[in-house]
């Protein structure tokens, strides 16, 4: 079997059945005869395509569909966005605090001396001087500085003087020294808010209200958790359009491959059919099984697609139906009696023409 043949006959199917305006060619006149010498019909013309045109010539006529509009970009991030922001401060510059030696091997006597100096930082507290209960609280620290709750105390002056980044750093440490401590969460807590840090500010009340509830960190939450809840809400809806935009982009991007495949596919169909009748005449084994029919009892099963043709495999196999096809002479005739069955008459004293058709009539079980 010409496996070769073979695939040009499918492609000639397939050119048919996407293009049916090819049928129409002048070269394939004789194949539009036999089609209708056999029952069948071909499909009416395009009126705007007339017999001579060629297929790609008509398909540049169309029009090319129209671009979508591309929905707008998403604005920025900040532009939608509108928090009040009352109560918030500038964020303090000083130097950092003293945070004493971690390595300090801290005595009894010294313990004794920081609670001390803690008790005295809160009276000096109670009376309004801040400074003065800053220096205390830190020469406690120095004194015990593996104690947590003297850099909350400190941390807790540093918010009442609006020093919202001191008091943070004295929360991390004492965080460091123990992680359950609700004051420390607290104290950080407020001083993000005097940031307008409104996320972290929600997220350290509520887990000092967890570990320990307090009415002032639950205040304060409920004040600032709106607002970071309009902040969580606002990222989740840029972080939706930016999703939507790459999946956009990414449609776009394999709907052009895909176009610029057809159209590839379209370029190389045109170049085909471009070849009209010499297509034709390189193959002649393609004429032989369009001719086919055209014989004496015709072909059992009439032409759907010629899918269903009886014997094909046996007849492609077969040396001497292939070497018969080879002959100008042979194929000459059966192209006569393509064009009109009764000129079989014709070639009853020609041996070649006549042996094949009683082969070929043998394998489709017709009488020649």
């Amino acid at each position: 079997m010409d496996l070769r043949k073979v695939s040009e006959l499918r492609a000639f199917v397939k050119l048919c059945k996407q293009n049916p305006a090819m049928l129409h060619a002048e070269e394939l006149s004789f194949f539009r005869e036999w089609v209708e010498s056999m029952g069948g019909t071909i499909p009416p013309a395009p009126s705007n395509t007339t017999s001579s045109e060629k297929p790609d010539e008509a398909k540049a006529e169309e029009k090319k569909p129209e671009e979508p509009p591309k929905p707008p970009e998403p604005e920025s991030e900040e532009s939608d966005l509108e928090i009040d922001n009352e109560g918030v401060v500038e964020p303090d510059t000083d130097e950092p605090q003293e945070m004493g030696d971690e390595d300090t091997e801290v005595s009894d006597e010294m313990m004794d001396q920081a609670n001390e100096k803690k008790m005295e930082a809160i009276n000096a507290l109670g009376e309004g001087k801040l400074e003065e209960a800053i220096n205390l609280f830190t020469e406690a620290i120095k004194l015990n500085p593996q104690l947590a709750i003297l850099y909350a105390k400190r941390a807790s002056v540093y918010v009442k003087m609006q020093k919202p980044n001191a008091a943070i750093r004295d929360c991390d440490r004492a965080i460091q020294i123990n992680p359950d401590s609700a004051q420390t969460y607290k104290w950080r807590g407020k001083a993000h808010r005097l940031l307008g840090h409104w996320e972290d500010a929600a997220r350290d009340l509520a887990l000092a209200c967890k570990l320990d509830y307090d009415e002032d960190a639950s205040t304060m939450l409920k004040e600032v958790q709106p607002r970071a809840q309009k902040i969580a809400e606002h990222r989740r809806k840029y972080e939706r359009k930016r999703e939507e935009k790459e999946i956009r982009e990414r449609m776009e991007r394999v709907k052009k491959a895909r176009e610029e495949h057809e159209r590839a596919q379209r370029e190389e169909e045109a170049r085909r059919q471009a070849g009209g009748g010499a297509q034709f005449g390189g193959f002649p084994g393609v004429v032989f099984l369009i001719f086919a029919g055209g014989f004496p009892g015709g072909m059992p099963g009439g032409m759907p697609g010629m899918g269903g043709m009886p014997g094909l495999n046996e007849i492609l196999s077969d040396p001497e139906v292939l070497a018969a096809m080879q002959d100008p002479e042979v194929m000459a005739a059966f192209q006569d009696v393509a064009q009109n069955p009764a000129n079989v008459s014709k070639y009853q004293n020609n041996p070649k023409v006549m042996n094949l058709i009683g082969k070929l009539s043998a394998k489709f079980g017709t009488q020649p």
